[in-house]
């Protein structure tokens, strides 16, 4: 069973729709022992840093996503918030990845919504995936490339696509909105 962990966040049920469509069952869970038993878990998000990290602490979901021993996979602001710190209302985050969440500087619009390629690309996330293949993003700020970076992409500066951390993964984009090339990326998550 997959757990897509429930915080104060949207854009739950339209990857549990992706799932589905793939074949795999899932619970949208903020229950300890469901989120710790499953085979994968999905921590995805649209919302605000602040007020979902405060959501995570007040229900103890912070030490059980650090606690994860399976592959666990930060959809947009799940990404966000296994970075250190955001700087949407100034916010510690789950500390992660060793990354630094930044507002894009208003030099072009903001938020980067639309269809954007990639390069950089590393690991089994992206198998047959190509670099030139464009994925879905909807946000105004973005994780600094690191040395946890498996995937960039550009847009006003170049960002952390997508990040990996021993079992942990996360993508900027949104692979449940992201057509064939987003069902192929869910698809290789969950042969992991």
């Amino acid at each position: 069973m997959i757990a897509i962990i429930k915080y104060n966040a949207g854009n739950i049920r339209s990857v549990q729709n992706a799932l589905t469509r793939l074949g795999y069952e899932s619970i949208i869970t903020d229950d300890e022992t469901d989120i710790l038993n499953a085979s994968k878990v999905i921590f995805p998000g649209v919302g605000e840093a602040s007020s979902a990290i405060k959501y995570l602490r007040d229900k103890g979901l912070d030490k059980v996503i650090l606690s994860i021993e399976k592959p666990m996979l930060g959809i947009c602001l799940g990404l966000q918030l296994m970075c250190d710190h955001s700087e949407e209302g100034d916010t510690t985050c789950l500390g992660i990845f060793n990354a630094e969440v930044k507002k894009f500087p208003p030099k072009e619009k903001v938020p980067h919504m639309g269809w954007n390629s990639f390069s950089d690309v590393q690991g089994d996330l992206f198998k047959d995936i190509k670099v030139d293949d464009d994925m879905y993003y909807v946000h105004s700020y973005y994780a600094e490339k690191n040395d946890q970076t498996i995937a960039t992409c550009n847009y006003i500066l170049p960002f952390s696509s997508a990040m990996q951390h021993d079992n942990f993964y996360a993508t900027q984009f949104h692979p449940e909105k992201s057509a064939d090339v987003g069902t192929q990326l869910l698809k290789n998550f969950l042969e992991l």
